[in-house]
């Protein structure tokens, strides 16, 4: 859909604005608005229960995603910032992750973290000065204006001197409404394609395990396979134990001190952390280690074919798994299944995506997150099929996962434009490259 542009414009004197309609002004946003007005007080009673909102509570195009619930005594010391209904949450910590939130009819209690900049309309319509400051050419000044490495960030006086468009409130208005109403639109469209984003995810996930403990042929005889939460399974297979069919290992890593000497971007072996198994097969990683330091830890170069699974680093990361397209080495925190005689790489591969949830039943750990050993990797139960049935269920298992991931990634793309689209359409309105004032809703969808 095309859009009408402003009879006149003006050069606005602004480098990344460029020219605006000619009955706009351009003023620093504290021109307009005020920012950080109320903080809690110290004396604040310890038993005041708060809502509150931190940095990793906001997302961009979608606002405040998670609040937290606690009294004032075991609050962190950033939580002062009082929110109001209109204000704008601006991170100026981290600038890059664009956390931004427009506030709508908070609770009473909501507190953010101090890592934000809390601007209150003061001169300005509240939903113009929101979509204002999402616009990306404003938060590109911003990310810009940033200082520091780790945590770059932005002082909020800083902030405020930033310059805008500012057109007649009867137009903002009309600004604001035009973004309510297809921003509304673009954000459900975005949800439908996240929906279908899940359910492949579910689709893939069923079709994994339905084909590695029941097979493929519905009408096979079934037996009980003696583990509870695995129930029946074909009943010419077999049900063994991982270390009664192949054999295991696991890395180590060379001390700290010497890291820097023995890892290289670009020549030695492939070393494989936790954070490389992505439950895909691994044809490369980021880091590759010297041979002087395979030396040194006596660790090996595992075969291709290798599975391998996580073994630290709690509930988000145990059970990640891979397989190995390339010969490589493991750290210290990742289980390789060596091939072997009986079980067919792809069929055990595929077997680890389905038994990733139940890791963690039984499992026992001193450490702060749950983890497991090599033992309990090798305790795991893995159902037998013959060799040549594993090598037909991992075919239908690869082949179906690839069309499902192909609809999957198409799916990711078309939320990619979507909110690009939704990103281009703020900016455009809010900067004047578009007259959305006669864009009015027809009347029957008013009614609506």
């Amino acid at each position: 859909m095309s859009f009408p542009k402003y009879p006149q414009y003006k050069d606005s004197g602004v480098e990344w604005l460029g020219s605006l309609p000619s009955g706009w002004r351009i003023a620093p946003i504290k021109a307009v608005a005020s920012c950080n007005d109320e903080v809690l007080p110290e004396s604040t009673d310890g038993d005041t229960l708060i809502e509150y909102v931190e940095i990793s509570g906001v997302e961009e195009g979608r606002g405040i995603t998670q609040t937290e619930t606690m009294t004032f005594h075991a609050a962190p010391s950033r939580a002062r910032r009082v929110v109001r209904h209109g204000d704008v949450l601006i991170s100026t910590v981290r600038t890059y992750l664009r956390a931004i939130a427009t506030v709508s009819h908070p609770p009473e209690n909501l507190v953010a973290s101090t890592g934000f900049a809390g601007i209150r309309p003061r001169d300005v319509h509240p939903g113009f000065l929101g979509y204002l400051l999402h616009c990306e050419y404003l938060m590109s000044e911003v990310i810009a204006r940033s200082v520091g490495i780790s945590y770059p960030a932005i002082n909020a006086s800083e902030l405020m001197r930033l310059k805008g468009p500012i057109p007649s409130l009867q137009e903002q208005r009309s600004i604001a409404d035009f973004l309510d109403r297809e921003t509304a639109k673009i954000d459900a469209l975005v949800e439908e394609q996240k929906r279908l984003i899940e359910l492949l995810k579910e689709k893939r996930q069923a079709v994994i395990s339905q084909a590695v403990t029941k097979g493929l042929d519905p009408n096979v005889p079934m037996k009980d396979s003696g583990v509870e939460w695995l129930g029946e399974v074909p009943a010419h297979w077999g049900v063994r134990k991982l270390k009664q069919v192949c054999s295991t290992t696991s890395g180590s890593t060379p001390n700290t001190a010497m890291q820097e000497t023995y890892y290289t971007d670009e020549t030695g072996t492939p070393w494989v952390r936790t954070m490389d198994l992505g439950n895909d097969v691994l044809h490369s990683v980021e880091v590759h280690i010297t041979e002087q330091a395979l030396n040194d830890t006596a660790c090996k170069v595992l075969p291709v074919g290798t599975v391998m699974v996580a073994m630290y680093g709690g509930d988000g990361t145990v059970g990640k798994n891979g397989l190995l397209g390339i010969p490589a080495a493991i750290n210290q925190a990742v289980c390789g299944l060596l091939p072997s005689d009986v079980l067919v790489p792809e069929y055990l591969f595929r077997y680890m995506q389905f038994y990733r949830p139940y890791w963690m039943i039984g499992a026992e750990s001193s450490r702060k997150d749950p983890n497991i050993s090599q033992e309990r990797v090798r305790d795991a139960v893995v159902p037998l099929p013959p060799k040549a049935e594993q090598h037909t269920i991992a075919g239908f298992v690869g082949n179906t996962c690839v069309n499902l991931d192909r609809l999957c990634s198409e799916a990711e793309r078309a939320v990619e434009l979507l909110l690009e689209r939704r990103a281009a359409l703020i900016s455009a309105a809010v900067t004047g490259k578009i007259d959305v004032r006669g864009l009015a809703p027809r009347p029957e969808a008013a009614a609506a």
